[in-house]
């Protein structure tokens, strides 16, 4: 199973929805660093308005589900390849039945 194309397709909607998102957001960002570790803080605050409300949920979740396919399908090939199956054994075996079909 290929997963080169679930996979462009999950950078693309993620890629297209966070810059939906980032671009209509208005909000701000803190940072506060301290010695005592457990003092330190990162405050992020952000409120999409617009097209970005919906439709950047919307691709993001759509790219997210893409990943996640495009995880599976990547691990279930290499199962196979673990299997013993491999792609190129399948396409050389098919040519040969091809030829020989047209042989007789």
């Amino acid at each position: 199973m290929k997963s080169e194309r679930p996979l462009i397709g999950a950078v693309l909607c993620l890629a297209a929805g966070l810059a939906l998102i980032f671009g209509y957001c208005t909000g701000t960002t803190s940072l506060n660093a301290a010695y005592p570790l457990a003092s330190s803080a990162v405050h992020i605050d952000f409120a999409a308005t617009g097209p970005a409300a919906l439709g950047g949920l919307a691709l993001s979740a759509l790219g997210m589900l893409l990943l996640a396919w495009a995880v599976l399908a990547a691990l279930v090939g290499q199962v196979s390849l673990l299997a013993g199956r491999s792609p190129e054994h399948d396409s050389v075996t098919s040519i040969t039945r091809g030829s020989e079909r047209i042989l007789e």
